[in-house]
């Protein structure tokens, strides 16, 4: 029996479409009325609404494939273009309209160059963007740190997703990054792959290469689960989580599962804990309370924890003080602008605090951008990050 289509949301989208595109029609008429401009600007963005809503029925039966992939991220490219081309001409056309003067040719023009710049930058964001690796240092100061972990580094990288590369040299370029740090610890939080365990298994012999003098540990994230899938059975979704977990030992990474380790240096000690996923929505099931258990409160602590959520509503006011929690989970959505003092993602609608460092009560919070991508196969302005941390010792 065919399965029944539902078409309302294809009209909506449909209408919407048809209402956007006339608009910037109705722009780039103002720069040229040449006929031959109103049949060609149809066509392509007809064949590209239809090669969505294509792609969409195929997903049910094909999964995303190359076909949707394609059809759904030119539909994006175009959308948020001309969604900026709207937004920088609508308000003068408002103006206009209750002045009654005629459209600023110049205006237009530059709408129509900001339109060019974001196609170009999206398009850089796919092809180059999500391999154009960056270090963020942060030096942190506190009054509790053993003397001895005073200028203690420790790399950080979060969310891989290794699902989604397609690229063993950007891959690689990464990992040389990471490398070059020489840091005393390095930390992975979270999100190795996007569903199922095999997806890391091209990827174990880039990422066993990381070493570090205090040893690699890692965390499990909401997408290491399985969660977004269908299995054939429970038993093979909980078998899939226990191959990832081996595959972390073939990483050469510890996997912290609610526990914590002790680090010793010159006989001083700090702890690193790490806990299963707690984020809101996305399923709390880290233990925190039993990955401190037999810890001491005078005790130096680090926390791995894939959701910053769990920051907000568990760590920061813990009554056990967790100098450091290292997160990621949320990619900064890989879209949005980060320069000229402007910080800014769409993701901040859904995170107060979205990347990097947060404070509260000498507590802090660093929020690693993500080294991977997943659903959009790109970044623009959100680059992916690692992570650099010096602790620093305030003496009294």
């Amino acid at each position: 029996m065919k399965r029944k289509i539902n078409v309302l949301p294809f009209a909506v989208i449909s209408i919407l479409f048809f209402l956007i595109n006339s608009y910037v029609l109705s722009g780039i008429h103002t720069l040229s009325m040449n006929p031959i401009i109103t049949p060609i600007f149809w066509i392509i963005t007809t064949l590209i609404l239809l090669a969505l809503i294509y792609a969409i029925q195929r997903m049910r039966d094909n999964g995303m494939d190359m076909l949707f992939k394609i059809a759904t991220h030119v539909f994006l490219v175009l959308f948020v273009a001309e969604l900026v081309f709207i937004l920088l001409l609508l308000p003068p056309d408002l103006y206009r309209l209750i002045a009654k003067t005629p459209r600023n040719i110049y205006w237009v023009q530059f709408a129509m160059i900001m339109f060019i710049l974001t196609v170009t930058l999206f398009v850089y964001g796919i092809v180059k963007g999500k391999y154009a690796y960056r270090v963020i240092k942060h030096t942190l100061y506190f009054k509790d740190l053993p003397k001895s972990f005073d200028g203690f580094t420790i790399t950080q990288i979060s969310d891989v997703h290794a699902g989604s590369f397609k690229s063993p040299k950007g891959v690689q370029r990464g990992i040389d990054l990471i490398k070059a740090q020489n840091s005393d610890l390095f930390v992975f939080t979270g999100d190795l792959v996007n569903n199922k365990a095999e997806e890391i298994e091209p990827w174990i012999n880039y990422f066993s290469q990381i070493k570090a003098p205090y040893g690699q540990f890692s965390i499990l994230g909401n997408h290491d689960y399985g969660d977004y899938i269908k299995w054939d059975s429970e038993a093979a979704k909980r078998a899939n989580l226990q191959q990832l977990k081996l595959h972390h030992a073939e990483l050469g990474f510890r996997l912290l599962l609610d526990e914590h380790i002790e680090l010793y240096k010159n006989g001083e000690k700090i702890i690193l804990a790490g806990v299963e996923n707690w984020g809101i929505g996305f399923g709390e099931r880290g233990d925190l309370k039993k990955a401190l258990s037999d810890t001491n409160p005078s005790d130096f602590k680090i926390l791995l924890s894939h959701d910053p959520t769990h920051w907000d509503n568990e760590v920061k006011d813990h009554p056990t003080k967790i100098a450091l929690t290292l997160s990621g989970h949320t990619h900064g959505m890989q879209f949005g602008i980060e320069a000229l003092g402007i910080k800014w993602s769409p993701v901040k609608y859904r995170y107060a605090h979205w990347a990097g460092i947060a404070e509260k009560n000498g507590r802090f919070l660093n929020i690693n951008r993500g080294f991977g991508f997943l659903g959009f196969s790109g970044r623009v302005g959100i680059w992916p990050e690692i992570t650099v941390i010096e602790l620093k010792r305030i003496d009294n």
